[in-house]
């Protein structure tokens, strides 16, 4: 018992418990006792108990999952022409309310149009048009866990043909992903494998300069796919834990809870997209940014990228303004994987069915 667990950073309680310690060391010369005389940060303990989900835990975040599978299945059918972004924001949480949930997990994200385009857009007022896809990234909580996920959809009801066809790519890419949801895979892993199908869709589109090869293993395709394919998920809506162990990444195990959600973010501001001609290498410039630091790191990479040859490419116009990602909730069992958000749907033509029915709430 040489160790107290306590998190230092309230001023008024760190003097209390140095004082503490302070007065037992005093005790241990004296007396000879064993007492505590380390300050350990408990948090890397608490993180590791918070990864594994029991079973009524699990339980928890499923029924945040439920409610909010509900809600987003709500906004596909209240969604529509001259509704406004928070209207759909407000049809959204009433539904978390109704079903439980006593507060949201994270800020709603309803970006139609253009607004899709934009991570973490949490403004909320633009008025929809027709043609528009409309993201919504949205989850509830219920029992202190918090449900994620993102649908997109067409706020007239019906995919256009340039639409469906980079939907059609993210959701290969999160089938691919979903696939390698098992005990022993990795998240990096199903980052990977959505990074491939992706690189391959929009190379085949013509939204990359290269082949499909080419493309991935220079990440064009980041250009587009921006972010993570997946972070841990629970009593926060980015939970707790460690994404590698020991340098490796980390093998799922029965009860880690994560999103899986590929996007693909066509900005329409940017109708010509240049390309840098040079390798990419995740593992290399995680390495890197642990040996020198993130900005030293930062800086070498955008030294790399303007020395590098490069190539402009002009985006297909039709392309233009289109954001699209799916994000499911997923808990890791003995055997695979239960999808805990399965409840609304990611097929496209599923999609266009709840959108075609009559919303409940009503329109002012």
């Amino acid at each position: 018992r040489t160790r107290v667990f306590y998190a230092l950073g309230n001023p008024r309680f760190d003097d209390t418990i140095v004082g503490l310690l302070e007065n037992a060391g005093d005790q241990r010369v004296r007396n000879g006792w064993t007492v505590p005389s380390v300050i350990e940060n408990p948090a890397p303990l608490l993180h590791e108990m918070r990864l594994i989900k029991s079973a009524p835990e699990a339980e928890w975040l499923a029924q945040a999952c439920h409610i909010s599978a509900e809600a987003h299945k709500e906004a596909m059918r209240f969604s529509s022409a001259g509704v406004y972004e928070y209207q759909t924001q407000a049809a959204i949480e009433y539904v978390f309310r109704q079903l439980g949930s006593p507060r949201d997990g994270y800020p709603s994200i309803v970006g139609s149009g253009p607004n899709a385009c934009i991570l973490h857009y949490t403004e909320n007022r633009r008025q929809m048009e027709d043609g528009d896809l409309v993201l919504i990234d949205a989850g509830a909580e219920y029992g202190q866990f918090s449900a994620d996920i993102t649908r997109t959809f067409p706020v007239n009801g019906v995919f256009t043909e340039p639409q469906r066809a980079i939907y059609d790519v993210v959701l290969a890419a999160q089938t691919a992903a979903l696939a390698e949801c098992t005990p022993g895979g990795t998240l990096t892993g199903q980052h990977t494998t959505a990074r491939t199908v992706i690189a391959a869709g929009l190379a085949d589109l013509g939204v990359l300069p290269r082949s499909a090869e080419e493309s991935f293993s220079m990440g064009h395709e980041r250009e587009f796919f921006m972010h993570g394919t997946g972070h841990w998920l629970g009593l926060d809506v980015h939970d707790a834990g460690r994404y590698r162990v020991d340098g490796q990444p980390r093998d799922l195990q029965p009860g880690m809870a994560f999103t899986v959600e590929p996007g693909i973010y066509l900005d329409p501001k940017r109708p010509t997209v240049e390309f840098a001609l040079l390798d990419y290498d995740e593992d290399a410039n995680r390495s890197l940014r642990y040996e020198i630091g993130p900005e030293a790191a930062r800086k070498q990479l955008e030294e790399r990228r303007e020395a590098a040859e490069k190539i402009e490419h002009e985006i297909p116009a039709e392309f233009l303004g289109i954001g699209v990602r799916i994000e499911d909730d997923v808990l890791i069992t003995e055997d695979g994987h239960r999808n805990l958000t399965a409840g609304v749907p990611t097929d496209p033509d599923e999609i266009e069915a709840i959108c075609a029915e009559s919303s409940v709430l009503p329109k002012l």
